[in-house]
């Protein structure tokens, strides 16, 4: 499979050179295409791809922009290509918001992400304190080390398929009035019997959120399968995590923001993620919004699972749907069948 490399030129001149540094050392003996421009964007499907987004110090970047217009517009763009992402900025801020801001958009245009995607290039390299003392090197050296370590992970990226797979499915939600949960079982009558599915409910106080223990006690109980706060976490989710091959999140949209107890879940899982990565497992999720702001619910579950605990984002890994009164969802216009496109589409990702 062929790379291509999406490097949208930078809005001031010489913006790029630190950049220019990374991908070479990154991409090193390859000759991969090259594009520019939003009108190079034509023909990629199926192919890698390496988006490289120089920000300057504004964290914008107008030909990215109008390469975003069209992967917002032309849904079918990146269909089958799977991709990685590299943002360097002049600032401490921008970089991880453009790049979630991107995924989600190359998402549903059809694009796949491996596991922790992004190599991050903030104005100091601050980020790659810790990168840079285990490999021995400066801040610059972590910087390309973690791009070249991109590349070589993209090159070789492919998603192991599964018989039967297994499914497990997190909410925090009251069965009886929720929209999400609505959804979610529609989607899991059209399964029928080709996944095991384990569904776990966290609400009321079922999950405690991460204190912040120290690292060496985080790894310690890591490398024991558990966590010091114990509880669901280390007795149910912590198993049935290591079992499955896709996590399948129920997002009610609550303030523009995962809910309370699912945002804990995120953060209890670093204990499990200090001793074992995840790029074998999906993450798939249900997002239902009042009002608005599905996007940007959908962004935090990249920023978090996919780009931080390495879950694969399949392509188009979100339903996305808009409904406020206890069982509107159900009755939406055109539901049942997106709700058929959504099961048979994580039925293809998984390979049942």
């Amino acid at each position: 499979m062929s790379l291509t490399v999406i490097y949208p030129a930078p809005d001031a001149p010489g913006a790029q050179a630190r950049l220019d540094d990374v991908l070479s050392c990154a991409l090193e003996g390859r000759e991969p295409r090259v594009a520019r421009r939003a009108e190079d964007l034509d023909g990629l499907g199926g192919q890698k791809l390496l988006f490289a987004l120089p920000l300057g110090r504004a964290g914008v970047n107008t030909e990215y922009l109008r390469m975003l217009a069209r992967l917002r517009l032309e849904p079918g763009l990146l269909e089958g290509c799977t991709a990685g992402i590299i943002t360097d900025g002049d600032s401490p801020l921008y970089t991880k918001s453009a790049a979630t801001e991107l995924a989600l958009a190359a998402n549903l245009a059809g694009c796949a992400f491996l596991g922790r995607p992004l190599a991050e290039g903030t104005g100091s390299l601050v980020n790659f304190k810790v990168q840079a003392k285990n490999l021995g090197t400066d801040l610059m050296g972590a910087y390309r080390a973690a791009a070249r370590e991109l590349v070589q992970r993209l090159e070789g990226e492919a998603f192991p398929r599964r018989e039967r797979p297994e499914l497990l499915v997190l909410h925090a939600s009251i069965h009886r009035t929720s929209n999400t949960v609505q959804l979610w079982e529609g989607v899991r009558r059209r399964l029928g019997d080709a996944c095991d599915v384990t569904e776990i409910g966290l609400r009321n106080g079922t999950v405690s959120d991460c204190a912040g223990c120290p690292y060496t006690t985080c790894l310690h109980f890591g490398e024991q399968g558990g966590c010091f706060y114990g509880g669901v976490m280390q007795e149910e989710v912590y198993p049935a995590v290591r079992r499955c091959g896709a996590v399948v999140m129920l997002c009610p949209n609550y303030n523009d923001a995962l809910s309370a107890n699912l945002t804990a879940f995120i953060n209890r899982l670093t204990a499990l993620f200090r001793q074992t990565r995840f790029y074998d497992k999906a993450l798939f999720a249900v997002v239902v919004s009042g009002y608005s702001g599905g996007d940007i619910v959908a962004r935090q579950l990249i920023s978090a699972l996919n780009m931080n605990k390495s879950f694969y984002l399949p392509e188009r890994f979100a339903l996305l749907e808009t409904a406020n009164d206890p069982g509107e969802a159900a009755a939406l216009p055109g539901i049942d069948a997106r709700l058929d496109a959504f099961a048979g589409h994580i039925l293809k990702v998984m390979g049942a």
